[in-house]
């Protein structure tokens, strides 16, 4: 997290925030005036009077964390009135004025203040103080499961109550149909309450309070009844497309191409990692802007990469016009670094698209 103020009140939280800024150049510093010490210019300090209270609404829409020496219950009251959720608050961190304590105040997991916490009491010998109970307890913090890997959670609905169900040990179902598999961080062994599947037929043998379901699926009606009635989805990014289109061919033709097949598929586009193809499209602006457009990557292999891999029905005509054998099929597998594809091949109007998961 790069984009932090630092904030002091007192002679010695001045004397903090400029130590910890030796840690964190990046970070914004904020401090009263009465402390100036004349190389606030040179070193972009920015001085205020009056209360910090009227600076923090402006803070909270700037930063993503806000790192405060300033008394706990000072910061609970000043804050208050400006909340308003998980998902939008920033991190807020207070330390204590000898530097002892760096409290997590707002927005652990979500936002990061737990993590930014220990950040900052490495850098100060401090010791952190950290009260969310899955971090306390070593166990899966619901709200950020997977979040290193990019999985994102499609209904924050259930969150809370299936959290309670893991932080108080009840029996927790883990489906995992793809998604990277090295999510348990903790030195100790995955918990017995915790029960992990790889299909939706083995879950219906188990008996659980709350599910966590790592899928790049759309579910059934059935599944969602059965598993998410008090349960929280999670879309990992996973999906590979592999694409080839005519030169020219327009974003609005290849993403109509895209959700079309995804939802032939029962593929949720959220699982959806990056476009790939053959170098000779990568200037093609249909696939750049729809790249653009989703927020994906975009991948592009050599002939000589595309026809190392392992194609079903190589294609003469291909490959006298791009020198590869395939285009759509190959790309994705490399992508997705599997030998089977989802998806073949599907051609449709000037694209042509592949589908692989990587496993």
């Amino acid at each position: 997290m790069d984009n932090i103020a630092l904030v002091a009140i007192t002679k010695h939280g001045v004397d903090l925030v400029r130590t910890l800024r030796n840690s964190m150049p990046k970070a914004d510093m904020f401090y009263m005036k009465k402390f100036e010490r004349g190389d606030e210019r040179e070193k972009n300090i920015q001085l205020f009077e009056g209360s910090i209270r009227l600076l923090l609404p402006d803070m909270f829409k700037r930063y993503d964390g806000i790192i405060m020496v300033i008394s706990l219950g000072a910061v609970v009251r000043m804050i208050a009135p400006i909340l308003k959720d998980k998902k939008t608050d920033p991190a807020v961190v207070v330390i204590d004025d000898k530097g002892e304590f760096v409290i997590s105040v707002l927005s652990g997991h979500i936002g990061g203040a737990n993590d930014l916490t220990r950040e900052v009491a490495s850098y100060i010998g401090a010791t952190p103080v950290i009260t969310t109970a899955s971090d306390v307890q070593k166990t899966i913090p619901v709200d950020i499961f997977g979040r290193e890997f990019g999985w994102k959670v499609e209904d924050y609905a259930n969150v809370t109550p299936v959290s309670a169900a893991v932080v108080n040990e009840e029996p927790v179902l883990i489906l995992q149909e793809s998604g990277e598999k090295t999510w348990w961080k903790h030195d100790r062994p995955l918990p017995k309450q915790m029960k992990v599947v790889q299909s939706y037929e083995e879950a219906l043998d188990i008996e659980y309070n709350a599910s966590l379901v790592i899928t790049h699926r759309i579910l059934s009606q059935e599944e969602e009844d059965k598993l998410l009635a008090n349960g929280v989805l999670y879309r990992p990014k996973s999906v590979y497309l592999g694409i080839g289109c005519n030169r020219g061919t327009s974003v609005d033709e290849i993403k109509q191409v895209i959700e079309e097949t995804l939802k032939e598929q029962e593929i949720s586009i959220q699982a959806v990692k990056a476009i790939a193809t053959i170098d000779l499209k990568k200037d093609e602006e249909g696939l750049i802007e729809a790249c653009s457009d989703y927020g994906w990557d975009f991948i592009y292999y050599t002939p000589e990469q595309l026809n190392a891999a392992p194609i079903k029905n190589p294609s003469e005509t291909v490959y006298k016009f791009t020198g590869a054998y395939g285009v759509s099929e190959p790309a994705a597998l490399i992508a997705a670094g599997v030998d089977e594809p989802l998806l073949e091949k599907k051609k449709s109007g000037n694209v042509t698209i592949s589908i692989a998961v990587k496993k």
